[in-house]
């Protein structure tokens, strides 16, 4: 099932997606820990977002295990696909290859991120050879 437009996270969900990839399923104790050192969140505030990340479809809780356990609905990698191809469609009009130059020409790559680039580049090529 692909991801709604409604359920682009706000920088605050993309912390607690970021936390629950990072640590697993976690209960609210682990997440709010994370978002009030990094945020100064309490813990009312905590249970909010994620009340309404799970209404977005961001995550998904396990009622069974005491305390609730919430897990990220989607992979930090559907995520980021999903993500890119919005931003692709809303500001790039649908060309990737827009989105990809504009995100090398406004920062300095490390040169691993450059010898990975080129291999995919060279995959890519040498798929479309056959």
């Amino acid at each position: 099932m692909a991801r709604s437009s409604s359920a682009t996270p706000t920088a605050v969900e993309l912390q607690i997606l970021r936390v629950l990839w990072e640590h697993g399923a976690c209960g609210v104790g682990v997440i709010h820990e994370h978002l009030s050192r990094e945020r100064g969140t309490n813990y009312s505030t905590t249970m909010k977002m994620l009340s309404v990340m799970l209404g977005k479809g961001l995550v998904k809780r396990d009622e069974t295990q005491r305390p609730h356990l919430y897990r990220a609905a989607w992979s930090r990698e559907r995520m980021g696909k999903g993500l890119l191809k919005d931003l692709a469609t809303k500001v790039f009009e649908g060309s990737v290859s827009s989105l990809v130059l504009n995100a090398l020409s406004n920062s300095k790559a490390r040169q691993s991120d450059i010898e990975e680039i080129r291999q995919i580049l060279t995959e890519m090529e040498n798929r479309s050879d056959e």
